[in-house]
């Protein structure tokens, strides 16, 4: 990739409307609801949804009533939506501060400072990695791919076949995936399965979440990322989860549920989150080289403006020298939210036990954030490159941010007993809060941008709005979390009830924080992690040697192994169909293009329709209280829920695949397949 910019004809979005003032408010009103929705449903369940594909349905369906509309407004507004929605997965570290009893609640303008400053930190270190991650990568982005296929879709559909038929197949599947996802909240059908087994004197377990959405992000990623994952999952379950569960089991087996459920979190997560940590770096040594062209080439082109060079509006950023002078001046207030958390006691005490010894701490704190943000904007716009916003272990960054920022606290402090440890716990997490702020925009930033780059935007424009969004975003959060705090508290928090949000990532955090600074974490587990991602880089480098084009994605294998079997066995399961949805393609001849993309359009739609209702069923949960509330059959039922969902599950994704292959087929188009059969690990 050249350094010098590209100088060519204006795209066909030039002169088109786009960053407007009817887009930010519409973008922050979105914002209100998908935020609220999100911190809802992390804290009750621990997982969040992409917003920027509802985003950009909503937002064509609102634009269309007024003049001048454009395809680069509609993304602009799903941008500010976006950045808004990922930043309240911060929620996976900050309640840990009224978990362990720091605080009683939560802060306003402490807690809208600690979002802001984490999240436009990742905008600007998202900049430079435009050009190394997006425009300069193959990565496939699944979700910056499904919200420009939407948005393309939506803006163009009127009088072309292939358009209509593409927006007939958004439609169908997103009709198929909510469909399916509001039958699955009725209990007519379960959306998952899961077992547990035992193996000799250990056990493991089986799940599956019946998602039609895993099933598109497995078409878009392909089948080289579907393997990997696959690869992982075999790794924890089949081969660690029987070994340190062994000897667990001995009589009854009453009880296997929950201890399975233990070793997989206390170990085997803690394993993976190891090759994570090792496959992270390697990432980033490999992707440093076009970090640094980006970085030149950005430079570059803020140069041939400045000297009238006519640069196409697709390749404008912010000019670097702003972004290098924000970062600095973002370090300021960090620097003075560090200070004032050492000189805020805990919540019913006077005591500030790290006042007067903790200047060093928050010098090394202050670089910390700075140096480890960057490495961690990085590695998580690589993951949620590699397979999509919504599916990368974002809270397996957390992990390794924690114990890092533990450690460095820890050396720097010295020995610490009592109440300077509790503190020094409580420091860790708000300065873990800080770049985790960092990681959840980085998470979201660059599949936005993607986006952009398909849509023909300005990133310059789209990189404002990612601010504005952080803004609207950090303004919204506290409230939201203050309000879940007062109606149902935490587990592990003093006092919590029954109905008390369980906020896993959090808990897990806490005690991770806990277990580095009072003596008690497991290095050993990192350490095999560590050992198995070194073997995985070396077995993908020399498939990459060898082969030329079979790879194993040391990341992606780290993610098979820290997530869930339930999210990650599906997301294979659709890579494969896409591959014999393409090779069907490929065999039928003519625009063997425009073919598999009704299928990459299906797909999309099974990511929006499922997204869409999870928007509608958070709203509806989080006015009734109750997650059972769409439930009309009993609990006699669930058996045959499980069969009836099982079944229907599988016949609505081969009927969704029938229907794509015969709309493909009837369409016209005098063009050639490829003589060559197609890579269908890059897309």
């Amino acid at each position: 990739m050249s350094d010098a910019p590209t100088v060519v004809a204006p795209p066909p979005t030039a002169g088109l409307r786009e960053l407007t003032v009817r887009g930010v408010i519409l973008g922050g009103l979105i914002t209100l609801v998908f935020t609220a929705a999100n911190v809802y449903l992390g804290l009750k369940v621990g997982l969040t949804f992409a917003t920027a594909i509802p985003a950009a349905v909503i937002s064509m369906a609102v634009l269309r009533f007024f003049s001048h509309h454009s395809i680069v407004e509609n993304n602009i507004v799903q941008t500010i939506a976006s950045a808004a929605g990922t930043l309240s997965a911060i929620i996976f570290v900050i309640p840990g501060l009224v978990m362990i009893g720091w605080w009683t609640g939560f802060p306003y303008w402490i807690t809208l400072a600690v979002c802001a400053v984490g999240g436009i930190l990742g905008v600007m270190y998202s900049i430079p990695l435009r050009r190394a991650l997006v425009t300069g990568s193959d990565l496939p982005y699944p979700e910056g791919v499904a919200a420009a296929e939407v948005l393309k879709v939506g803006e163009t559909s009127e009088g072309v076949e292939s358009n209509r038929a593409g927006l007939k197949a958004i439609i169908i599947g997103s009709v198929g995936s909510a469909l399916f996802a509001l039958l699955a909240k009725m209990r007519i059908f379960t959306d998952s399965v899961s077992a547990v087994y035992r193996i000799g004197s250990g056990g493991s377990m089986f799940g599956a979440s019946l998602s039609l959405a895993l099933i598109g992000v497995g078409h878009l990623v392909g089948l080289t990322v579907g393997i990997a994952m696959l690869v992982g999952l075999v790794i924890s379950f089949f081969i660690l989860m029987p070994i340190y569960s062994w000897g667990d089991f001995t009589a009854a087996t009453g009880a296997i549920g929950d201890t399975i459920d233990t070793v997989f979190s206390s170990d085997v997560r803690l394993i993976g989150a190891g090759t994570i940590a090792v496959a992270a770096v390697w990432t980033l040594l490999k992707i440093m080289r076009p970090i640094i062209t980006g970085i030149s080439g950005a430079l570059t082109s803020a140069r041939s403006r400045r000297a009238g060079v006519a640069v196409d509006i697709t390749e404008r950023d912010i000019p670097f020298p702003y972004v290098g002078g924000t970062v600095l001046v973002m370090l300021i207030p960090i620097g003075l939210l560090l200070w004032d958390f050492v000189h805020t006691a805990k919540a019913g005490s006077s005591s500030m036990p790290l006042v007067g010894s903790a200047g060093g701490i928050i010098t090394v704190t202050i670089v910390f954030v700075a140096i480890i943000g960057l490495v961690v904007a990085a590695v998580c716009g690589y993951m949620a490159g590699l397979i999509g916003s919504s599916n990368s272990p974002i809270s397996g960054v957390g992990i390794l941010v924690v114990i890092i920022a533990a450690v460095l606290i820890k050396v720097v402090y010295g020995t610490a007993t009592g109440d300077q440890t509790d503190a020094l716990i409580a420091y860790t997490l708000f300065a873990s809060a800080i770049v985790f702020g960092v990681a959840t925009i980085s998470n979201d930033n660059l599949q936005d941008l993607k986006t952009g780059q398909l849509v023909g935007a300005t990133p310059w424009k789209q990189q404002v709005a990612l601010i504005i969004g952080v803004l609207f975003g950090s303004a919204v959060i506290p409230p939201i979390l203050g309000l879940m705090n007062d109606s149902f508290g935490f587990a592990g928090m003093p006092g919590a009830g029954e109905d008390a949000l369980s906020a896993p990532q959090a808990q897990l955090l806490s005690t991770l924080a806990k277990g580095v600074l009072g003596g008690s974490l497991d290095w050993g587990l990192l350490g095999i992690g560590a050992l198995i991602g070194i073997g995985v880089i070396i077995v993908d480098e020399v498939l990459g040697r060898t082969t030329g084009r079979l790879r194993l994605p040391p990341l992606a294998v780290g993610m098979g192994m820290y997530l869930p079997m339930s999210l990650t066995l599906i997301i294979p399961v659709g890579a494969i169909l896409g591959v014999f949805y393409n090779k069907w393609a490929d065999r039928k001849g003519g625009d063997v293009e425009q073919k598999k993309r009704i299928g990459v359009l299906m797909a999309t739609g099974l990511i929006v329709g499922e997204s869409l209702f999870g928007v509608v069923y958070a709203a509806i949960v989080a006015a009734s209280g109750d997650d059972g509330v769409l439930g009309v059959v009993g609990d006699s039922f669930e058996n045959y829920a499980k069969w009836l969902g099982i079944v229907f599950f599988i016949l609505l994704i081969l009927g969704l695949y029938k229907w794509a292959q015969r709309i493909a087929g009837s369409m016209g188009g005098t063009g050639v397949g490829p003589s060559e059969p197609v890579d269908v690990t890059k897309r």
